[in-house]
């Protein structure tokens, strides 16, 4: 089985019927999700079903609730008096035409979905539905590798070089997302979170003399490279039969193996078998807990490092794009269930920056 190559998720075909002349072709561009105002009424528009359930309302009857989105944000939607059968043609993690008004809910942006039926392939824009780095992917990745240049250990210096000149490997990194849902989620996110992590390390870790800079550079490096095989984006961000299967902290520990044996068979001289173990090590405790993913707890204060420069940047991109996706006039988010609380949205200094 060859675990550096993830398998792209089957397509399944959908079939609903529609009354003719139920749709009107608009030609017009995508309605984005973040211009949704309530009140607005859809004729014809893409949207791509995150999520879908069907429920029963309190008189017995069946409704669809789902998750439609494109690369601007997600928005609930409800589809009343539906069947069995009209939930079985909505496809999960596919694109879908709807007929449907906004409305404001609770404060906050619904659809109300009367007609829908599957997008026909070519109508619509994949760039429309994938969420993208608002930095230039070119600029990054000249930065990250003049970062990585910098590195004077020789083995780690040779590894990390093995790497960049994986041509197949660092095409997918470039443009993998760095998360499903969770932080950094959409194209070129693995490469814009894991060069924050680099400019971090070179800023942090020089007030730790005793620590090696040049091996955490090269663990914040790897620590999430097996994500660029982890996870798919050719139609939405999901997870490869290997992700699933492997997972991304498992990838990275073999590749780190499969590359030191590479180096060793150039140079003709063993890579060193301690420095190997600390690096997988890295990889494998990069997570911080057991009940986070991993397999093992940090042990050396190069990883703690990583675990907490990794988990800062995380974090503070979550906290920054839950509040920026957050359009309703309140003070506060909705409940955030990755974070466990809602977020203050006000920044309260701008008023005495003058």
């Amino acid at each position: 089985m060859n675990l550096t190559r993830g398998i792209g998720l089957p397509k399944q075909a959908i079939a609903i019927r529609v009354p003719r002349g139920f749709f009107q072709e608009s030609g017009v561009a995508h309605q984005f999700v973040k211009d949704l105002k309530p009140g607005q009424y859809i004729e014809d528009e893409v949207y791509l079903v995150q999520s879908k359930d069907l429920r029963t309302t309190s008189q017995g009857s069946l409704y669809i609730h789902a998750v439609l989105a494109d690369r601007t944000g997600q928005v609930l939607a409800r589809h009343w008096q539906a069947t069995e059968a009209g939930f079985q043609t909505m496809g999960q993690s596919r694109f879908m035409r709807f007929k449907g008004r906004a409305e404001n809910y609770k404060g906050n942006l619904q659809f109300i979905i009367d007609g829908m039926r599957p997008a026909d392939e070519g109508s619509y824009e994949i760039a429309d539905f994938l969420p993208t780095t608002e930095r230039n992917i070119d600029e990054m990745w000249s930065r990250l590798v003049e970062i990585l240049e910098g590195i004077k250990h020789p083995h780690l210096r040779a590894l990390t070089q093995e790497f960049l000149a994986d041509q197949a490997l660092m095409a997918d990194f470039r443009r993998s997302p760095a998360a499903v849902v969770l932080h950094h989620a959409y194209i070129g996110g693995l490469l814009e979170h894991t060069l924050s992590l680099l400019e971090l390390g070179l800023k942090v870790i020089p007030q730790y003399p005793r620590l090696s800079l040049d091996l955490v550079l090269t663990g914040l490096f790897l620590h999430d490279i097996g994500k660029a095989r982890e996870l798919v984006h050719e139609t939405s961000i999901g997870y490869s039969d290997c992700g699933q299967l492997v997972g991304h902290i498992t990838l990275a520990t073999i590749w780190i193996h499969e590359k030191a044996q590479q180096i060793s068979a150039k140079s003709k001289s063993p890579f060193p078998p301690d420095l190997l173990s600390v690096l997988q090590h890295i990889v494998l405790s990069h997570h911080g807990r057991y009940e986070f993913g991993s397999p093992k707890l940090p042990a050396l204060p190069e990883a703690v490092a990583i675990h907490h420069l990794d988990n800062l940047d995380a974090k503070i991109n979550m906290f920054i794009t839950e509040i920026d996706r957050d359009k309703s006039s309140e003070n506060w988010t909705n409940y955030h269930r990755a974070l466990e609380t809602k977020l203050f949205k006000p920044n309260v200094t701008e008023s005495h920056d003058q």
